[in-house]
Protein backbone atom coordinates (compact mmCIF):
# COMPACT_ATOMS: atom_id res chain seq x y z
CA UNK A 1 0.00 0.00 0.00
CA UNK A 2 1.27 4.04 -0.89
CA UNK A 3 1.69 5.00 2.64
CA UNK A 4 2.85 8.48 1.52
CA UNK A 5 0.20 10.22 2.46
CA UNK A 6 -0.39 8.03 5.77
CA UNK A 7 -1.92 9.53 9.02
CA UNK A 8 -2.49 13.55 7.55
CA UNK A 9 -5.31 13.79 10.15
CA UNK A 10 -2.79 13.03 13.61
CA UNK A 11 -4.29 10.04 14.40
CA UNK A 12 -2.82 7.34 16.47
CA UNK A 13 -4.17 3.87 15.88
CA UNK A 14 -5.42 3.72 19.21
CA UNK A 15 -7.22 7.25 18.59
CA UNK A 16 -8.52 5.95 15.46
CA UNK A 17 -10.35 2.72 16.96
CA UNK A 18 -11.97 4.58 19.94
CA UNK A 19 -13.49 7.35 18.32
CA UNK A 20 -14.79 4.56 15.88
CA UNK A 21 -15.94 2.34 18.76
CA UNK A 22 -18.03 5.57 19.88
CA UNK A 23 -21.96 4.79 19.52
CA UNK A 24 -22.80 7.44 16.85
CA UNK A 25 -25.59 8.91 19.14
CA UNK A 26 -22.64 9.51 21.42
CA UNK A 27 -20.15 11.01 19.24
CA UNK A 28 -19.45 14.96 19.51
CA UNK A 29 -18.66 15.02 15.86
CA UNK A 30 -19.81 12.49 14.15
CA UNK A 31 -17.46 13.31 11.28
CA UNK A 32 -14.55 12.14 13.74
CA UNK A 33 -15.82 8.39 13.08
CA UNK A 34 -15.46 8.66 9.53
CA UNK A 35 -11.61 10.54 9.50
CA UNK A 36 -10.92 7.41 11.88
CA UNK A 37 -12.33 5.07 9.74
CA UNK A 38 -10.24 6.45 6.74
CA UNK A 39 -7.31 6.38 8.72
CA UNK A 40 -7.14 2.59 10.42
CA UNK A 41 -6.64 1.48 6.60
CA UNK A 42 -3.15 2.56 7.03
CA UNK A 43 -3.25 -0.30 10.08
CA UNK A 44 -3.07 -4.01 8.92
CA UNK A 45 -3.35 -5.17 12.72
CA UNK A 46 -5.97 -7.79 14.20
CA UNK A 47 -7.80 -4.56 16.45
CA UNK A 48 -7.79 -2.36 13.54
CA UNK A 49 -9.58 -5.15 11.18
CA UNK A 50 -11.77 -5.91 14.23
CA UNK A 51 -13.00 -2.09 15.21
CA UNK A 52 -13.57 -1.53 10.85
CA UNK A 53 -15.95 -4.91 11.39
CA UNK A 54 -17.78 -3.58 14.53
CA UNK A 55 -18.23 0.01 12.35
CA UNK A 56 -19.76 -1.69 9.70
CA UNK A 57 -21.78 -3.53 12.04
CA UNK A 58 -23.59 -0.70 13.13
CA UNK A 59 -26.78 0.61 11.27
CA UNK A 60 -27.73 3.53 13.39
CA UNK A 61 -30.03 5.21 10.95
CA UNK A 62 -28.24 8.93 10.68
CA UNK A 63 -26.33 9.90 7.22
CA UNK A 64 -22.98 10.50 9.29
CA UNK A 65 -23.32 6.51 10.18
CA UNK A 66 -23.39 5.75 6.56
CA UNK A 67 -20.73 8.00 5.25
CA UNK A 68 -18.86 6.00 8.19
CA UNK A 69 -19.84 2.59 7.77
CA UNK A 70 -18.75 3.07 3.83
CA UNK A 71 -15.67 3.77 4.68
CA UNK A 72 -15.40 1.00 6.97
CA UNK A 73 -16.21 -1.02 4.25
CA UNK A 74 -13.68 0.68 2.05
CA UNK A 75 -10.95 0.28 4.81
CA UNK A 76 -11.21 -3.31 4.99
CA UNK A 77 -11.19 -3.38 1.28
CA UNK A 78 -7.69 -1.80 1.47
CA UNK A 79 -6.58 -3.85 3.83
CA UNK A 80 -7.48 -6.59 1.99
CA UNK A 81 -9.02 -8.02 5.22
CA UNK A 82 -10.28 -11.67 4.40
CA UNK A 83 -11.71 -11.59 7.89
CA UNK A 84 -14.41 -8.67 7.17
CA UNK A 85 -15.32 -10.47 4.09
CA UNK A 86 -18.65 -12.24 5.72
CA UNK A 87 -19.41 -8.27 7.59
CA UNK A 88 -19.08 -6.57 4.10
CA UNK A 89 -21.46 -8.93 2.44
CA UNK A 90 -24.17 -7.87 4.31
CA UNK A 91 -23.90 -4.57 2.84
CA UNK A 92 -24.69 -5.82 -0.84
CA UNK A 93 -28.60 -5.72 0.56
CA UNK A 94 -28.31 -1.94 1.74
CA UNK A 95 -30.93 0.09 1.01
CA UNK A 96 -28.05 2.92 0.68
CA UNK A 97 -26.26 2.60 -2.89
CA UNK A 98 -23.26 4.17 -2.11
CA UNK A 99 -22.83 1.14 0.59
CA UNK A 100 -23.71 -1.63 -2.17
CA UNK A 101 -20.82 0.22 -4.38
CA UNK A 102 -18.25 0.13 -1.42
CA UNK A 103 -19.30 -3.48 -0.84
CA UNK A 104 -18.77 -4.86 -3.85
CA UNK A 105 -15.51 -2.60 -4.54
CA UNK A 106 -14.12 -4.00 -1.14
CA UNK A 107 -14.94 -7.54 -1.93
CA UNK A 108 -13.12 -7.11 -5.40
CA UNK A 109 -10.50 -5.77 -3.47
CA UNK A 110 -10.24 -8.71 -0.98
CA UNK A 111 -11.29 -11.65 -3.17
CA UNK A 112 -13.26 -14.55 -3.18
CA UNK A 113 -14.25 -17.74 -5.14
CA UNK A 114 -17.36 -18.31 -3.04
CA UNK A 115 -20.07 -18.62 -6.05
CA UNK A 116 -23.28 -17.24 -3.52
CA UNK A 117 -21.23 -14.10 -3.07
CA UNK A 118 -20.22 -13.94 -7.11
CA UNK A 119 -24.08 -14.82 -7.65
CA UNK A 120 -25.13 -12.34 -4.85
CA UNK A 121 -22.86 -9.05 -6.82
CA UNK A 122 -24.20 -10.83 -10.15
CA UNK A 123 -27.59 -9.89 -9.15
CA UNK A 124 -27.22 -6.59 -8.44
CA UNK A 125 -27.21 -5.83 -11.97
CA UNK A 126 -31.24 -6.44 -12.10
CA UNK A 127 -31.27 -4.21 -9.28
CA UNK A 128 -32.40 -0.68 -10.26
CA UNK A 129 -30.29 2.93 -9.65
CA UNK A 130 -27.13 0.64 -8.42
CA UNK A 131 -23.03 1.42 -9.77
CA UNK A 132 -23.31 -0.59 -12.70
CA UNK A 133 -19.94 -0.05 -13.83
CA UNK A 134 -18.36 -1.38 -10.45
CA UNK A 135 -19.94 -4.09 -10.12
CA UNK A 136 -18.90 -5.17 -13.35
CA UNK A 137 -15.76 -4.61 -13.06
CA UNK A 138 -15.45 -6.75 -9.74
CA UNK A 139 -16.84 -9.88 -11.89
CA UNK A 140 -14.41 -9.19 -14.08
CA UNK A 141 -11.55 -8.99 -11.26
CA UNK A 142 -12.81 -11.86 -9.57
CA UNK A 143 -13.56 -14.28 -12.89
CA UNK A 144 -17.24 -14.86 -12.43
CA UNK A 145 -17.74 -15.80 -16.61
CA UNK A 146 -20.98 -17.16 -15.55
CA UNK A 147 -22.53 -13.51 -15.35
CA UNK A 148 -21.17 -12.78 -18.94
CA UNK A 149 -25.38 -13.53 -20.53
CA UNK A 150 -25.91 -10.97 -17.73
CA UNK A 151 -23.29 -7.97 -18.25
CA UNK A 152 -24.21 -8.38 -21.83
CA UNK A 153 -27.47 -6.38 -21.83
CA UNK A 154 -25.30 -3.44 -20.21
CA UNK A 155 -22.82 -3.25 -23.36
CA UNK A 156 -25.85 -0.49 -24.79
CA UNK A 157 -25.98 1.44 -21.43
CA UNK A 158 -26.92 4.80 -22.23
CA UNK A 159 -23.58 5.72 -19.41
CA UNK A 160 -20.70 5.08 -21.70
CA UNK A 161 -18.50 4.02 -18.60
CA UNK A 162 -21.03 1.41 -18.02
CA UNK A 163 -20.93 0.14 -21.58
CA UNK A 164 -17.37 0.53 -21.82
CA UNK A 165 -16.83 -2.02 -18.99
CA UNK A 166 -19.71 -4.41 -19.78
CA UNK A 167 -17.54 -4.08 -23.55
CA UNK A 168 -14.60 -5.16 -21.60
CA UNK A 169 -16.47 -7.99 -19.58
CA UNK A 170 -17.44 -9.97 -22.62
CA UNK A 171 -14.09 -9.22 -24.41
CA UNK A 172 -12.69 -11.51 -20.99
CA UNK A 173 -15.59 -13.61 -20.33
CA UNK A 174 -16.62 -14.88 -24.12
CA UNK A 175 -13.56 -13.49 -25.56
CA UNK A 176 -16.32 -11.68 -28.24
CA UNK A 177 -14.17 -8.16 -28.90
CA UNK A 178 -16.84 -7.04 -32.13
CA UNK A 179 -17.62 -4.24 -30.21
CA UNK A 180 -14.24 -3.45 -28.99
CA UNK A 181 -14.28 -0.27 -31.78
CA UNK A 182 -16.53 1.26 -29.55
CA UNK A 183 -14.07 1.46 -26.38
CA UNK A 184 -11.55 2.31 -27.92
CA UNK A 185 -13.53 5.07 -29.53
CA UNK A 186 -14.06 6.66 -26.16
CA UNK A 187 -10.61 7.63 -25.68
CA UNK A 188 -11.72 10.54 -28.25
CA UNK A 189 -14.85 11.65 -25.88
CA UNK A 190 -15.25 14.84 -24.93
CA UNK A 191 -15.87 13.61 -21.92
CA UNK A 192 -12.65 13.37 -19.28
CA UNK A 193 -14.72 10.45 -17.11
CA UNK A 194 -15.69 8.45 -20.11
CA UNK A 195 -11.67 8.98 -21.35
CA UNK A 196 -10.53 8.00 -18.01
CA UNK A 197 -13.01 5.10 -17.61
CA UNK A 198 -12.54 3.29 -20.87
CA UNK A 199 -8.55 3.21 -19.99
CA UNK A 200 -9.08 0.31 -17.65
CA UNK A 201 -11.70 -1.40 -19.67
CA UNK A 202 -9.26 -1.86 -22.26
CA UNK A 203 -6.26 -2.84 -19.63
CA UNK A 204 -9.64 -5.60 -18.58
CA UNK A 205 -10.15 -6.79 -21.97
CA UNK A 206 -5.92 -7.33 -22.73
CA UNK A 207 -6.55 -5.31 -26.43
CA UNK A 208 -3.00 -4.77 -26.42
CA UNK A 209 -3.83 -3.18 -30.20
CA UNK A 210 -5.03 0.01 -28.20
CA UNK A 211 -1.73 0.92 -27.61
CA UNK A 212 -0.66 3.34 -29.79
CA UNK A 213 -4.38 4.96 -29.09
CA UNK A 214 -4.14 5.38 -25.71
CA UNK A 215 -0.83 6.98 -26.13
CA UNK A 216 -2.41 9.88 -28.03
CA UNK A 217 -5.14 10.01 -25.79
CA UNK A 218 -5.66 13.52 -24.35
CA UNK A 219 -5.80 13.38 -20.37
CA UNK A 220 -3.13 13.07 -17.56
CA UNK A 221 0.29 11.01 -18.74
CA UNK A 222 0.49 9.25 -15.85
CA UNK A 223 -3.19 7.70 -16.96
CA UNK A 224 -1.88 6.76 -19.96
CA UNK A 225 1.98 5.46 -18.81
CA UNK A 226 -0.24 3.21 -16.27
CA UNK A 227 -2.49 1.87 -19.30
CA UNK A 228 0.40 1.31 -21.64
CA UNK A 229 2.77 -0.21 -19.27
CA UNK A 230 -0.23 -2.56 -17.83
CA UNK A 231 -1.22 -3.69 -20.94
CA UNK A 232 2.66 -3.87 -22.45
CA UNK A 233 3.61 -6.11 -19.02
CA UNK A 234 0.41 -8.16 -19.84
CA UNK A 235 1.28 -8.48 -23.87
CA UNK A 236 5.26 -9.20 -23.31
CA UNK A 237 4.36 -12.34 -20.73
CA UNK A 238 2.22 -13.90 -23.50
CA UNK A 239 4.46 -12.96 -26.26
CA UNK A 240 1.59 -10.63 -28.40
CA UNK A 241 3.92 -7.68 -27.65
CA UNK A 242 7.32 -6.94 -27.80
CA UNK A 243 9.90 -4.30 -25.99
CA UNK A 244 10.70 -2.28 -29.62
CA UNK A 245 6.96 -1.77 -29.91
CA UNK A 246 6.27 -0.41 -26.47
CA UNK A 247 9.61 1.71 -25.84
CA UNK A 248 8.82 4.40 -28.47
CA UNK A 249 5.26 5.29 -27.02
CA UNK A 250 6.48 5.07 -23.65
CA UNK A 251 8.91 7.93 -25.02
CA UNK A 252 6.18 9.63 -26.89
CA UNK A 253 3.95 9.42 -24.24
CA UNK A 254 7.02 11.16 -21.40
CA UNK A 255 7.53 13.64 -24.77
CA UNK A 256 3.97 14.63 -23.64
CA UNK A 257 4.12 17.31 -26.28
CA UNK A 258 0.53 18.39 -27.64
CA UNK A 259 1.09 17.36 -31.17
CA UNK A 260 1.20 13.89 -30.49
CA UNK A 261 -2.14 14.15 -29.09
CA UNK A 262 -5.62 13.55 -30.57
CA UNK A 263 -7.00 16.99 -28.93
CA UNK A 264 -10.84 16.53 -28.81
CA UNK A 265 -11.61 20.20 -28.24
CA UNK A 266 -11.49 23.35 -30.35
CA UNK A 267 -11.76 27.25 -29.40
CA UNK A 268 -14.32 29.16 -31.58
CA UNK A 269 -12.31 32.53 -31.59
CA UNK A 270 -8.69 32.92 -30.71
CA UNK A 271 -8.46 33.05 -26.86
CA UNK A 272 -6.46 35.66 -24.83
CA UNK A 273 -3.51 35.07 -22.82
CA UNK A 274 -4.44 35.11 -19.97
CA UNK A 275 -7.81 32.56 -20.88
CA UNK A 276 -5.05 30.32 -22.05
CA UNK A 277 -2.85 30.83 -19.01
CA UNK A 278 -6.29 30.18 -16.60
CA UNK A 279 -7.08 27.12 -19.18
CA UNK A 280 -3.60 25.11 -17.48
CA UNK A 281 -5.73 24.77 -14.02
CA UNK A 282 -8.44 22.80 -16.20
CA UNK A 283 -9.16 19.66 -14.87
CA UNK A 284 -10.06 18.39 -17.94
CA UNK A 285 -6.26 17.99 -19.41
CA UNK A 286 -7.89 17.68 -23.15
CA UNK A 287 -8.62 21.30 -22.15
CA UNK A 288 -4.74 22.29 -20.99
CA UNK A 289 -3.63 20.48 -23.84
CA UNK A 290 -5.03 22.17 -26.21
CA UNK A 291 -4.28 25.75 -24.09
CA UNK A 292 -0.54 24.14 -24.08
CA UNK A 293 -0.71 23.64 -27.87
CA UNK A 294 -1.91 27.14 -28.92
CA UNK A 295 0.81 28.81 -26.33
CA UNK A 296 3.29 27.08 -28.08
CA UNK A 297 1.85 27.88 -31.82
CA UNK A 298 1.33 31.43 -30.92
CA UNK A 299 4.92 32.36 -29.95
CA UNK A 300 3.29 35.21 -27.55
CA UNK A 301 6.12 37.34 -26.39
CA UNK A 302 4.83 37.75 -23.35
CA UNK A 303 3.62 34.00 -22.18
CA UNK A 304 6.94 32.99 -20.65
CA UNK A 305 6.15 36.34 -18.39
CA UNK A 306 2.67 35.25 -17.73
CA UNK A 307 3.81 31.24 -17.00
CA UNK A 308 6.61 32.99 -14.05
CA UNK A 309 3.82 35.01 -12.90
CA UNK A 310 0.92 31.74 -12.67
CA UNK A 311 3.47 30.17 -10.82
CA UNK A 312 4.36 32.63 -8.18
CA UNK A 313 0.66 33.23 -7.70
CA UNK A 314 -0.57 29.32 -7.81
CA UNK A 315 0.68 26.73 -9.83
CA UNK A 316 3.65 26.51 -7.35
CA UNK A 317 0.89 24.48 -4.98
CA UNK A 318 -1.21 23.04 -7.87
CA UNK A 319 0.42 19.74 -9.20
CA UNK A 320 -1.09 19.70 -12.66
CA UNK A 321 -0.57 23.64 -13.61
CA UNK A 322 2.96 22.98 -12.22
CA UNK A 323 3.23 20.17 -14.27
CA UNK A 324 2.44 22.37 -17.32
CA UNK A 325 4.30 25.44 -16.77
CA UNK A 326 7.25 22.99 -16.14
CA UNK A 327 6.83 21.93 -19.66
CA UNK A 328 5.99 25.18 -21.57
CA UNK A 329 9.11 26.58 -20.41
CA UNK A 330 10.50 23.96 -22.62
CA UNK A 331 8.85 23.71 -25.51
CA UNK A 332 9.05 27.79 -25.68
CA UNK A 333 12.42 27.33 -25.17
CA UNK A 334 13.03 30.12 -22.09
CA UNK A 335 15.96 30.20 -21.13
CA UNK A 336 15.64 31.98 -17.92
CA UNK A 337 13.77 28.94 -16.87
CA UNK A 338 16.88 27.23 -16.42
CA UNK A 339 16.78 27.74 -12.17
CA UNK A 340 13.22 27.39 -11.91
CA UNK A 341 13.09 23.72 -13.94
CA UNK A 342 16.42 22.82 -11.87
CA UNK A 343 14.28 23.38 -8.37
CA UNK A 344 11.54 21.53 -10.10
CA UNK A 345 13.74 18.61 -11.06
CA UNK A 346 14.94 18.19 -7.04
CA UNK A 347 11.28 18.57 -5.69
CA UNK A 348 10.31 15.44 -3.61
CA UNK A 349 7.15 16.24 -2.50
CA UNK A 350 5.01 13.30 -3.84
CA UNK A 351 2.54 15.09 -5.63
CA UNK A 352 4.87 16.91 -8.05
CA UNK A 353 6.19 13.27 -9.09
CA UNK A 354 5.06 14.10 -12.62
CA UNK A 355 6.68 17.46 -12.49
CA UNK A 356 10.02 16.29 -12.12
CA UNK A 357 9.97 14.22 -15.41
CA UNK A 358 8.54 17.05 -16.69
CA UNK A 359 11.57 19.49 -15.85
CA UNK A 360 14.01 17.13 -17.49
CA UNK A 361 12.34 17.07 -20.75
CA UNK A 362 12.39 20.64 -20.56
CA UNK A 363 16.18 20.67 -19.43
CA UNK A 364 16.82 18.29 -22.38
CA UNK A 365 15.20 21.22 -24.95
CA UNK A 366 16.82 23.89 -23.49
CA UNK A 367 20.08 22.64 -24.34
CA UNK A 368 21.84 24.10 -21.23
CA UNK A 369 25.08 22.02 -20.86
CA UNK A 370 24.73 23.26 -17.31
CA UNK A 371 22.12 20.57 -16.88
CA UNK A 372 23.87 17.44 -17.17
CA UNK A 373 25.11 16.74 -13.45
CA UNK A 374 21.65 17.02 -12.46
CA UNK A 375 20.19 15.34 -14.69
CA UNK A 376 22.85 12.57 -14.27
CA UNK A 377 22.04 12.89 -10.79
CA UNK A 378 18.11 11.97 -10.85
CA UNK A 379 19.19 8.80 -12.99
CA UNK A 380 19.42 7.69 -9.50
CA UNK A 381 16.12 8.19 -8.34
CA UNK A 382 14.06 5.24 -7.26
CA UNK A 383 11.38 6.67 -9.50
CA UNK A 384 11.05 5.19 -13.10
CA UNK A 385 10.01 7.71 -14.52
CA UNK A 386 12.37 10.37 -13.73
CA UNK A 387 15.31 8.15 -14.47
CA UNK A 388 13.68 7.64 -18.21
CA UNK A 389 13.01 11.30 -18.74
CA UNK A 390 16.97 12.08 -17.70
CA UNK A 391 18.24 9.37 -19.68
CA UNK A 392 16.18 11.11 -22.96
CA UNK A 393 17.15 14.93 -22.11
CA UNK A 394 20.61 13.93 -21.13
CA UNK A 395 20.62 12.07 -24.94
CA UNK A 396 19.59 15.22 -26.09
CA UNK A 397 22.52 16.79 -24.48
CA UNK A 398 24.45 14.70 -25.77
CA UNK A 399 25.17 12.54 -22.88
CA UNK A 400 25.28 9.07 -22.36
CA UNK A 401 27.73 8.47 -19.59
CA UNK A 402 24.37 7.36 -17.08
CA UNK A 403 23.19 4.81 -19.68
CA UNK A 404 25.86 1.52 -18.91
CA UNK A 405 24.94 2.42 -15.08
CA UNK A 406 20.93 1.68 -15.54
CA UNK A 407 21.59 -1.45 -17.57
CA UNK A 408 20.65 -3.55 -14.67
CA UNK A 409 17.78 -0.86 -13.26
CA UNK A 410 14.99 -1.86 -11.38
CA UNK A 411 12.51 -1.13 -13.83
CA UNK A 412 12.59 -3.20 -17.03
CA UNK A 413 11.67 0.10 -19.22
CA UNK A 414 14.74 1.97 -17.86
CA UNK A 415 16.71 -0.95 -18.82
CA UNK A 416 15.49 -1.58 -22.02
CA UNK A 417 16.15 1.97 -23.22
CA UNK A 418 19.51 2.03 -21.26
CA UNK A 419 20.48 -1.28 -23.69
CA UNK A 420 18.79 0.37 -26.60
CA UNK A 421 20.60 4.12 -26.25
CA UNK A 422 23.61 1.96 -26.35
CA UNK A 423 23.16 -0.43 -29.18
CA UNK A 424 22.03 2.41 -31.52
CA UNK A 425 24.72 5.04 -30.01
CA UNK A 426 27.67 2.01 -30.42
CA UNK A 427 29.38 3.04 -26.76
Amino acid sequence: MDKRFANIFGLTEEQSIALLDTPPEQADDESERYVAASQLANYSSEASIEALIRAVNVTYDSLDNRIARRKSVESLGKLKAIQGIEAIRTCLADEDRYTVEAAVWAIGEIGTDDAEILEEITQLLAKPDQTYRVIIHTLIKLGYDAAVDRVRPFTDHPNEPTASAAIAAVCCFARDFSQIDRVVSLLQSDNVNARRACLEDLINARYYAAIPAIARCPISLMFRLRAVRTLAENGMASGEVTIEQVLPVIEQILLDHPKDLALVHEYDQPPALEFLIQELYHTDFGRTYLATQTLIEQKIDAAPEALFATYEAEAHNDYGAHYHVMKLMGWLNHQPAYDLLIDALDNTSPQFMKSRAGAAISLGELGDQRAIAPLQASTQSKIWMLQYAALMALEKLGDYSQHKLLLEADDWAVRAKANRAIQMAQI
